[in-house]
C-alpha cells in the first residue's frame, strides 16, 4: 500500500531522535533532520537550526508531510502549534500532561493528526494495556509498569540516566493522574510503593506522573482502578524522597537534574522492563492477564542501540506507519489506546517487541 505520508521532518537528534529520523530513512520515508548539532555522518538530509527560531521552524516544517519531535518535553508546544499552522501530521514523545492537553485543543481544528506521547511510556504501555482490557467483559483493574534501568546497577541508587533528565524530574515530582473506584482522582507521585519481580529480578514500583497518558480520560467510568508506575532497583524510591524532599532539590528541577545526571551518567547496557496487568471478570470468574517483557539493547543497521532508544523510537515509528498506511485516522487526536495492539506488531519497527 502506498504511503499516506511521504515526507517527515524529525526535530532533535538525540539518541532517540538519530534513531527515529534512522529507522525511517530505511522504511522508505524521505526524511530531513533538524538539529542545532553536528549535521555529518548521517545517511538523509540534515539542516542546522533551533526550534527557538520560528522562521527556521516554518520553513523546516513546510516542505515534509509530518512532524516527529523528539526534544525536551518543555519545547514540543511551539513546534506542535507550528505543525497544526501548517496543516501537516504531528507525532511526539512528551509525558508532560499539560503539552498534550494543549496539543488536544489544538487537534480540534487540525487538518492532519496530533498523535503526542507516542514514546514507550506513555505509548507502548497504553497500547498494551488496552489490548488486555478489550479481553474482559468488566474491568477491575489495569495496572502498568516501565521501568528503563542500567543491566549492571551500582550505588545506592541503582540508576543511569538514559533519558531525558527534565523528563525523569518532572515525572518524579508531579502529581500523578489515576482512576480510583471509578472516577478519575490525583496522587502524589513518589508513593503507593511495591514490590515486583521480573525474569527473577526483584525491583520496585512507585507513582510516576504522565506513564498513562490519556488512559484516565478513556476508562473513567469503565475501570475500578487505573494506575501508572515506574520500575526501579530496591531502595530508590526513598533516596528520591530524600533528595528533591528532605534538601529542598524540587525547588530547583533544573539544578536537580545536572546533579543526578553528573552523579548517574548514561550506560549503554541498559534494560527496559515493561509489566502490564488486568483484572477482570471473563466468562463469569475474575482473571487477570499480563504481558511482561524485559527488553535489551539491540543491533540495528550495524549499530548497537540502547533498549530505551529503540523501544521509544520504535513506538513513534510504528505509529507514524500505521497513519501512513491509513490503518489510523488522518486528522484529529490520536490516543494511544485506540491504536490495535496486533497492527502495531506488524509495522517494520513494531515487530521489534515480538523478540
Amino acid at each position: 500500500m502506498a504511503h499516506k505520508i511521504q515526507s517527515v521532518l524529525v526535530i532533535g537528534l538525540g539518541k532517540v531522535g538519530r534513531l527515529v529520523a534512522t529507522l525511517l530513512f530505511e522504511n522508505g520515508y524521505r526524511v530531513t533532520g533538524l538539529d542545532s548539532g553536528s549535521q555529518r555522518g548521517y545517511p538523509f538530509k540534515m539542516v542546522k537550526g533551533r526550534v527557538q527560531s520560528k522562521s527556521v521552524l516554518k520553513k523546516a516544517i513546510k516542505d515534509h508531510d509530518a512532524v516527529v519531535t523528539c526534544l525536551p518535553y518543555d519545547l514540543n508546544l511551539e513546534v506542535a502549534r507550528e505543525t497544526h499552522k501548517a496543516g501537516k501530521h504531528y507525532f511526539d514523545l512528551t509525558e508532560d500532561v499539560p503539552t498534550t492537553d494543549a496539543i488536544k485543543k489544538l487537534s480540534k481544528t487540525a487538518k492532519g493528526v496530533m498523535a503526542p506521547q507516542c514514546g514507550l511510556a506513555p505509548g507502548f504501555i497504553c497500547i498494551v494495556g488496552a489490548d488486555l482490557a478489550g479481553k474482559f467483559r468488566k474491568l477491575r483493574s489495569i495496572e502498568l509498569r516501565v521501568g528503563a534501568l542500567p543491566q549492571h546497577p551500582r550505588g545506592l541508587l541503582g540508576y543511569a540516566f538514559n533519558w531525558s533528565p527534565e523528563g525523569v524530574v518532572n515525572e518524579y515530582l508531579n502529581d500523578c493522574e489515576v482512576i480510583k473506584e471509578g472516577k478519575r482522582a490525583k496522587v502524589t507521585s513518589m508513593e503507593g510503593l511495591e514490590t515486583i519481580v521480573i525474569d527473577g529480578v526483584p525491583l520496585e514500583a512507585f507513582a510516576t506522573s504522565g506513564g498513562l497518558g490519556t488512559m484516565c480520560e478513556t476508562y473513567e467510568g469503565k475501570v475500578e482502578h487505573l494506575n501508572y508506575k515506574t520500575i526501579r532497583y530496591p531502595g530508590h524510591c526513598e533516596l528520591m524522597k530524600f533528595f528533591f524532599n528532605e534538601l529542598f532539590m524540587r525547588k530547583d528541577r533544573q539544578k536537580a537534574g545536572e546533579i543526578l545526571v553528573n552523579a548517574k551518567p548514561p550506560v549503554n547496557d541498559d534494560v527496559v522492563f515493561v509489566h502490564a496487568a488486568v483484572e477482570g471478570e471473563q466468562n463469569g470468574k475474575i482473571m487477570r492477564e499480563e504481558f511482561v517483557r524485559s527488553y535489551y539493547p539491540l543491533d540495528i543497521g550495524g549499530h548497537d542501540w540502547r533498549a530505551i532508544a529503540w523501544t521509544t523510537a520504535g513506538s513513534v515509528c510504528a505509529v507514524v506507519d500505521l497513519v501512513s498506511h491509513g490503518v489510523l485516522p488522518q486528522k484529529g487526536f490520536i490516543r494511544q489506546e485506540d491504536i490495535p495492539l496486533d497492527q502495531f506488531f506488524k509495522t517494520p519497527t513494531g515487530q521489534y517487541f515480538l523478540s
